[in-house]
């Protein structure tokens, strides 16, 4: 009996951030499915922890330090990548940057540079990692460029401040490498989730939400669920999984596209 194709078996995935909860996670689902993958960061020690964990398990991860807000860093980064491998499948950017000064404010609170720091570091760091992965699609007509936008990208939020911004950037910056893309083999896809209390990140902004609503952080969890039909937030496991969905070639039809996560937080 033949073995089944794994879903990714092949493929070469460069993910940005892979240290944190969102990035590590797409890690090891992607490396479950066989793909071949370059992990980056700020913190090359805790990416290597990573790294050495699919390698442990049977996979192939290589980690590296690199600023996703550097041009000429993502560029000599990926070049190496493609050159090594002949092929570039998959890009995934899931930076992050911290909340504190950001969210848990009313916009008219809110000083203009903590205003513009979410939208300038994301489309930033987006536009260029996407642009170099494009680069090098386009000589093997084929690939997939990944982001992950949570719900405030589409519905207004109060105190999220210019993150809702900088979310619905992105989504409209997916959509203008689709269409540009598309014709030669490349897509485009946004994961849209909720947000997802397992991360740090999170916790956090919950945290600092409720503080601005005068309730717990347990409160504000259940009132932010009890606006979708499940009535609970998105797991990692869940995103993590349509990743593997999008960037795999099930989803070859789909491009230019959201994939709705939310639980029904958003109705398509």
């Amino acid at each position: 009996m033949n073995q089944q194709r794994q879903l990714l078996e092949d493929k070469v995935a460069v993910i940005y951030g892979a240290s944190g909860a969102v990035g590590s996670t797409v890690a090891r689902a992607f490396a479950a499915e066989g793909a071949k993958l370059f992990l980056s960061g700020h913190r090359l020690s805790e990416i290597a922890k990573i790294a050495q964990e699919i390698s442990s398990a049977g996979g192939f991860a290589e980690a590296a330090a690199v600023d996703a807000l550097d041009e000429a860093a993502v560029e000599t980064y990926v070049q190496g990548i493609f050159e090594k491998t002949g092929h570039l499948d998959i890009s995934f950017n899931a930076i992050g940057i911290p909340q504190a000064g950001i969210q848990g404010i009313l916009l008219t609170e809110l000083a203009v540079e903590r205003f513009n720091l979410p939208i300038m570091t994301y489309a930033r760091s987006h536009f260029i990692t996407s642009r170099a992965a494009a680069r090098r699609m386009v000589k093997t007509g084929s690939g997939v460029i990944l982001m992950h936008t949570p719900e405030p990208a589409e519905l207004g939020r109060p105190h999220v401040g210019g993150m809702g911004p900088a979310w619905a950037a992105m989504e409209a910056l997916s959509r203008g490498l689709s269409v540009e893309l598309a014709p030669q083999g490349i897509r485009a896809i946004c994961l849209r989730t909720t947000g997802m209390p397992e991360t740090k990140t999170i916790e956090t902004v919950f945290e600092r939400h409720a503080q601005a609503m005068g309730i717990t952080r347990e409160e504000f969890q259940g009132m932010a669920e009890s606006g979708n039909h499940r009535r609970r937030s998105t797991t990692l496991a869940e995103l993590a999984n349509g990743a593997v969905f999008a960037a795999s070639d099930l989803s070859s039809g789909m491009t230019g596209a959201i994939l709705n996560l939310t639980g029904g937080t958003i109705v398509d």
